[in-house]
């Protein structure tokens, strides 16, 4: 806040809105106290008579007796509008966080108003903070016990009345004045009795002279003043003795709640869960929040630390229990399971609530209990169980081959229309029919829906494949993996038996007829959606390797799976459709053969466009559209709601992408699902989601790896899985941003929904049930991701079991409320404006934090792990953020400084020291060695960007477990001190630089230096020598407008060199052509760089070719001689990756050649004249040669189908 009367501007502003607010929210539409409202608002005192005044003081009147009665907790009539409609616990609940929104805006007014009774009003806040945790303890009210309700909304009335005045008075002041300074609470009280007294001895003159009637109107003004004056803030001795009524009613709602709560755990609980998402997270988050607890000594568990131990002990016991449960897959400990992850929510609740000690000395019994109780219950199952092994396990039921049949057979989705694929099919077919004799996986990976069955079909029935096999077979594997099954589906498949003939075999005799089938033949298999290798390591023996070119094709969402079944294997990925693609797989599905009317073609395409190149989507949608009028208002709407439609389709397609989700581990089920707190289409920084992870609790301890590696691992196996997408790649190759797909986000949104796990909200202005016809939801759930659709709302929803918040577009100054208890996650993300939050600093539970403003007091965040600040100007980074242990990383995105204080204490004490565990600083200002004095009390940093000033005495070596630097210079100042840099360090970024070649020697003599790069670097010289034994590891180089004429290197100076960059370096005269003798090297990007740069990039690439590297590619932006623009020239394979107009000539001289060749020759010359160009590798050739002889051998295929006649085929048993 810019000044005291700004805040009290602000303050009262909020006051008003907030109640306002509540009022709309709980009132219906066509209630009269919105009627007073909207009246009132639009009501002017300028230039009105002694009329015009008594009519306003009356509005007010009718209008206090309107709106008094909000200030009570809403009865059933009231909010009977309101659906779903709201429990009694939860409109109560409701109430009093209104009330705690309201106490903490006055106290945050000028303190000389309330400073006699200000120690009774946070003692009235502590209570109702207890009490909207006690009904927020559902397990206390699973039972109907209406009567300690009754006395609950008793007190807390009292306590609205009490409040009732600050709304009133602030309510006239702001009708009665335009000033915009408002101070404190005493001015606006002290304003508006002014005003009253003001207008009825103002117009006390006038009845000496006016007529009855205005005499009369005077009496009426005297009676409504004084009338007014009796709802208006007190002074402050008569709100003492208000508070002194008030508080000892709190203290006799104490024992009638101790009797409720013991009432309540007497009385018989089928426990039945609550949590539908079965995660182990909750249980390493808890203890760590009890062990927590128990270690600093807190007054909150005096007399019952003992307790509390023990239920440490009995929770890490259970916690061991539910491990061994998932480890062994036992389904019928499935509702034990959940209710063992129930108890460890409850007992998060009451130990982060801030219950009182004598509240605690109640629940902490009935936690261990519940705890024991489902202890018994596990081993109870486990003594039925071991009873069941030693009678004997029942036999497996009979195999029906019908079932084989109907799996192995159903036709994929998409398979009766096909659209795209046609690369990929021919690319495939090419690693099919070419490459290695010996046995071969190739492996077709891609996220649900993206047609792998389907494409896979269509290389299993290419022409070209068909002859080049003496067998093929298809089997779906599928999950749930049976031996006996696949092998089944694979003989029918192959010699075109129903498994019903061969049901009854066993396994091995199944396995030897399959072995002996397959023997000395070449062969392809296709197996349809393996999820893992262990369908491969069991089945593989029985595939022969006998040299003879054999394949076998997966499908699979996992591209892991290929490459650990075989490291011989091909990994294909799938790309999305085209919008081209898309929308000609949309026509066809909908119109089939007819066309699509004219007036349906603009939104038809739009329509494909945003099923974002997914055919699963395409094909939901498409049954949409098929079964509905062809009508543009229609298909209109179905284009707004197309998310909705794919998501609410109960066909097969959601069957898919949920099998995706239950094939799942536990512990990376929270992570998937938590990607639907994003926004759609977002693209999420790798780092941010870790953080987010880390601090919710969903990251396992691992011995040796930091929660941070161990996180980036559940996020490599969801890409894996093809859950996740890869949007950007850093340098180095590692995955920078990803993101999910839109249908897979839909599907999140609503398991994470149905399992209480997320809920995401878009608030509306225009909403004016959103404060209870939330609620009833917020109550339940876990993480809440709230869009605020630029609503100018200023409080958040409440919720008291809400662990996590995100919220995006907030254009407003935000309040919040201590209703959230047990909230660890605050991230508050494009902030419209420039705002501030308030009442942050009670939630000391805080593990992550975004705030789009300065710091708040942050001396009670003991556990806050990651802080990001959104800033525009530096702030001050503190002694006490430099001594929070928990702290791992902070972001200050406009930069930050270390404070005077710090800097003057380390500047006074040699012996200067902070404590804390920082992984990584962005971004730091450092000035002088007073601040590097400061960083050397940070040594476990793994990651620092920061801004130098102009001292030439920078040293980083202090940092020994530096891996990532990056440091921009403020004056374009030699940084000397380079020499001293952590020897760890694997990436290093200078930007407005000035280097020595002394310096550059430095750098390249570090060992594990993978990235370096240099932006705006200006060398001491204009030649760059390297030396051997430099950049031993270094993977990635990137020069941006280096001001360097020559570049002397050696193919042993970059020995590791995968990509080079070059950008704007207009002084350089050539890319030094040892670099092309790299062996590594995969790529050179050149832009905006001279002509002779981009021919020494060419000619490099030529040499590569020469020496047979394929592979190298490179890419440079140029514009072409026809005058159209083309974003960039793709080298890659000896060949221009820029169609031209004469590639369709060339495609139709193909055509007409095979023509030709199909009548001169023999087709099994044709064949073997096929197979010794692939054994070429000349990539190339086969490309072409494959297009020819697919065209033969397609034109040979429908020959046979149409005529019956085969055409003279080679025999195909190898030879």
């Amino acid at each position: 806040m810019s000044s005291d009367s700004d805040q009290g501007d602000i303050l009262l502003d909020k006051l008003l809105k907030i109640v306002i607010e509540y009022i709309f929210s709980v009132s219906s539409p066509n209630a009269l106290v919105i009627d007073a409202i909207n009246s009132l608002d639009s009501f002017s005192l300028k230039d009105i008579g002694i009329d015009g005044i008594r009519n306003f003081l009356q509005e007010l009147v009718s209008f206090e007796k309107e709106v008094k009665v909000f200030f009570k907790v809403p009865n059933q009539q009231m909010i009977s509008h309101i659906s779903p409609t709201p429990n009694p616990n939860q409109v109560v609940s409701a109430f009093i966080n209104l009330l705690l929104l309201m106490l903490e805006l006055i106290l945050l007014f000028d303190p000389d108003f309330i400073a006699c009774v200000k120690g009774s009003i946070q003692i009235l806040r502590t209570e109702l903070v207890f009490l909207i945790a006690f009904l927020g303890d559902t397990a206390m009210h699973l039972q109907p016990t209406n009567n300690k309700l009754i006395d609950i909304e008793a007190v807390v009335n009292e306590v609205g009345s009490f409040f009732y005045p600050f709304f009133f008075t602030s309510l006239v002041f702001a009708l009665i004045t335009e000033e915009e300074e408002m101070t404190d609470m005493e001015t606006v009280v002290n304003e508006v009795r002014s005003f009253l007294h003001s207008y009825s001895s103002d117009f006390l003159e006038v009845t000496t002279t006016e007529v009855e009637e205005t005499k009369n109107s005077m009496t009426d003004i005297k009676a409504q003043v004084n009338e007014l004056e009796s709802f208006l803030v007190p002074d402050i001795g008569i709100l003492d003795l208000a508070l002194s009524d008030l508080l000892p009613k709190f203290e006799l709602l104490k024992p009638k709640i101790k009797e409720h709560c013991i009432r309540v755990s007497n009385m018989p609980s089928d426990m039945s869960p609550n949590t539908a998402l079965v995660s182990l997270f909750i249980f390493d988050s808890v203890l760590d929040d009890l062990m927590y607890l128990i270690n600093t000594k807190s007054d909150r568990i005096v007399g019952v630390k003992d307790q509390i131990v023990m239920l440490h002990r009995e929770l890490m016991s259970l916690g061991s229990s539910v491990t061994n449960i998932t480890m062994q897959e036992e389904a019928q400990h499935e509702e034990v399971l959940i209710k063992a992850i129930d108890i460890a929510y409850e007992v998060e609740y009451v130990i982060n609530s801030f219950p009182p000690v004598w509240y605690l000395a109640l629940r902490l019994p009935q936690l261990i209990e519940k705890i024991q109780l489902i202890r018994m219950s596990r081993m109870s199952i486990q003594e039925t169980n071991n009873k069941v092994d030693v009678a004997g396990v029942p036999e497996v039921p009979n195999y029906r081959g019908e079932q084989v049949s109907s799996k192995s057979k159903e036709p994929p989705i998409l398979e009766d229309i096909v659209v795209g694929f046609d690369n990929m099919e021919i690319e495939i077919a090419e690693q099919l029919v070419g490459g290695t004799e010996q046995l071969q996986i190739i492996s077709i990976s891609g996220m649900p829906g993206l047609g792998k069955t389907t494409l896979a079909n269509k290389v299993y029935n290419n022409p070209s494949v068909v002859y080049h096999f003496y067998e093929r077979a298809w089997c779906v594997v599928s999950q749930t993996y049976n031996k006996k099954h696949v092998l089944i589906g694979i003989l029918s498949s192959m010699k075109n038996i129903k498994g019903e003939k061969i049901v009854n075999m066993d396994d091995e005799s199944l396995a030897e007829d399959l072995y002996k089938s397959l023997k000395g033949r070449r062969y392809l298999i296709v197996m349809d959606d393996i999820w893992d290798t262990k369908p491969w390591d069991d089945l593989k023996r029985y595939f022969p390797d006998d040299g003879t070119q054999s394949r076998i094709l997966f499908t699979t969402r996992n591209k892991n799976v290929g490459s650990k079944a075989s490291p011989r294997s091909v990994i294909s990925a799938l790309p999305f459709l085209s919008e081209d693609e898309c929308w000609e797989l949309l026509r066809r599905k909908v119109f089939q053969d007819k066309n699509c009317p004219q007036e349906l073609l603009d939104i038809g395409r739009q329509i494909a466009e945003n099923c974002r190149g997914l055919p699963l989507a395409v094909v939901v949608i498409a049954g949409v559209l098929a079964n509905m009028e062809k009508k543009e208002h229609l298909w209109k709407k179905v284009a707004r709601n197309l998310s909705s439609h794919i998501s609410q389709t109960p066909d097969k397609s959601n069957q898919i992408l949920e099998l995706s989700y239950k094939h799942l581990p536990m512990h990376l089920r929270p992570c998937f699902l938590y990607f639907g707190a994003f926004e759609e289409d977002m693209e999420i920084p790798v780092q941010w989601l870790i953080s987010l992870w880390v601090a919710e609790g969903y990251i396992k301890k691992e011995e040796n790896k930091s929660l941070e590696d161990v996180a980036l691992e559940y996020l490599m196996k969801l890409i894996d899985r093809s859950l996740v997408l890869v949007a950007k790649r850093r340098s180095n190759g590692g995955v920078k941003t990803c993101k999910i797909h839109d249908l897979l986000r839909e599907m999140c949104l609503r398991m994470a929904e149905e399992k209480n796990f997320l809920k995401a909200v878009t608030l509306n202005d225009d909403d004016p049930l959103w404060f209870f016809g939330q609620v009833s939801i917020h109550q339940q759930h876990h993480c809440l991701s709230i869009d605020y659709n630029n609503s100018y709302m200023l409080s958040l929803p409440f919720g008291l079991h809400v662990r996590s918040l995100q919220c995006s577009y907030v254009q407003s100054t935000i309040l919040i409320s201590r209703s959230f208890n047990v909230l660890r996650v605050l991230n508050f993300y494009k902030w419209l404006g420039d705002h501030g939050v308030l009442g942050i600093e009670h939630l000391v539970h805080l593990r992550y934090l975004t705030i789009p403003c300065t710091l708040p007091a942050l001396e009670s965040f003991h556990r806050l792990e990651c802080l990001v600040v959104n800033n525009k100007d530096e702030v001050e980074i503190t002694e006490i953020l430099l001594n929070m242990l928990s702290l791992r990383h902070m972001q200050f995105n406009g930069g930050a400084y270390f404070s005077e204080s710090c800097r003057r204490k380390a500047t006074n004490n040699e012996s200067f020291q902070t404590d804390n565990n920082l992984r990584s600083i962005s971004v730091l200002s450092i000035s002088d060695e007073i601040d590097e004095k400061i960083l050397r009390c940070s040594p476990n940093l793994h990651r620092l960007k920061g801004r130098v000033g102009s001292s030439l005495n920078y040293s980083f070596y202090f940092l020994n477990q530096l891996e990532s630097l990056k440091l921009r210079s403020e004056a374009s100042h030699s940084l000397s001190s380079l020499i001293n840099l952590p020897l760890n360090l694997k990436q290093l970024t200078l930007v407005d630089s000035r280097i020595s070649l002394e310096q550059m020697e430095i750098i390249g003599k570090l060992k594990y230096l993978e990235v370096l790069k240099l932006e705006r670097v200006s060398f001491e010289g204009i030649q760059w020598d390297t030396s051997e034994g430099e950049f031993p590891q270094l993977k990635f180089l990137k020069l941006c407008r280096v001001q360097i004429e020559e570049w002397n290197t050696s193919r042993d100076h970059f020995p590791r060199l995968e990509r080079l960059v070059l950008q704007s370096c207009k002084l350089l005269k050539m890319i030094p052509p040892s670099l092309g003798d790299i062996s590594t090297l995969q790529m050179i990007e050149v832009y905006g760089c001279t002509e002779a740069i981009i021919k020494s990039a060419k000619k490099i690439q030529e040499e590569q070719e020469e020496n047979g590297n394929e592979e190298l590619q490179e890419t440079i932006p140029l514009d072409t001689s026809d005058g159209n623009k083309r974003e960039s020239l793709f080298l890659s394979s000896g060949s221009v990756g820029v169609y031209e107009e004469g590639a369709i000539q060339w495609i139709f001289n193909s055509i007409l050649l095979a023509l030709v060749l199909l009548l001169l020759l023999d087709l099994d010359i044709l064949i073997a004249l096929r197979s010794i160009i692939f054994s070429t590798n000349i990539i190339g050739t086969q490309k072409w040669w494959f297009m020819v002889t697919n065209t033969i051998l397609e034109v040979s295929y429908r020959v046979q189908t149409l005529y019956g006649t085969p055409i003279h085929v080679v025999d195909r048993d190898y030879k």
